[in-house]
């Protein structure tokens, strides 16, 4: 995979982790960089993993989807990507929307495995398409990097941005999903 492909999907695997953490940016009373800095490791630690085991449980199941796996890739990239896409325009825009309910490291732990489903998925994909492990330490660490600066980020950033430019954000990360699988695709069949 290209360093600019690992870059694309690192950005377009953070976007969510960043909404999530404008939502906490909005309701805290004022931005403080070490609690930012908390939020966006513990996003970015379980996103650089989730990859990680997505791709080894492929790894597992290769033998059986030899065949259709550029399918797969394309299926899973694509439904995540619309998801994305549909997450971003059905999201209601009035008071606590986005928002955590609670402050509580389980429900910031939880919160970060929640937004990590889609890089899980995308690790799956990628082994199915014979990633390497030195890609997928890459790719992992790609998304790990920008997740932690992007959800440190939201965080400072919430009260000022709000929740309507992260909708924004995960509507493009949803095209540029879809763009990738597309080209896996194209690549496998053509």
């Amino acid at each position: 995979m290209s360093p600019a492909a690992v870059f694309f999907l690192s950005v377009s695997m953070s976007v969510d982790a960043f909404a999530v953490a404008v939502g906490r940016g909005t309701v805290l009373d004022r931005a403080q960089l070490g609690r930012a800095l908390r939020i966006g490791a513990v996003f970015g630690l379980v996103e650089a993993l989730t990859p990680f085991l997505g791709w080894l449980a492929g790894i597992a199941a290769s033998d059986w989807v030899a065949h259709v796996d550029h399918w797969i890739a394309f299926g899973l990239l694509g439904l995540v990507g619309i998801h994305m896409i549909h997450n971003a325009f059905s999201q209601e825009g009035g008071e606590g929307a986005g928002r955590p309910s609670s402050d509580s490291p389980f429900v910031l732990l939880a919160t970060a495995f929640g937004t990590s489903l889609d890089a899980m998925a995308v690790g799956l994909s990628l082994a199915f398409i014979d990633m390497d492990l030195a890609g997928i330490l890459a790719v992992s660490a790609g998304i790990g990097m920008a997740t932690f600066v992007m959800s440190t980020a939201g965080v400072l950033l919430g009260k000022a941005i709000g929740n309507r430019f992260g909708r924004y954000a995960e509507m493009v990360a949803g095209v540029v999903l879809c763009a990738l699988g597309t080209m896996i695709l194209i690549d496998h069949i053509g």
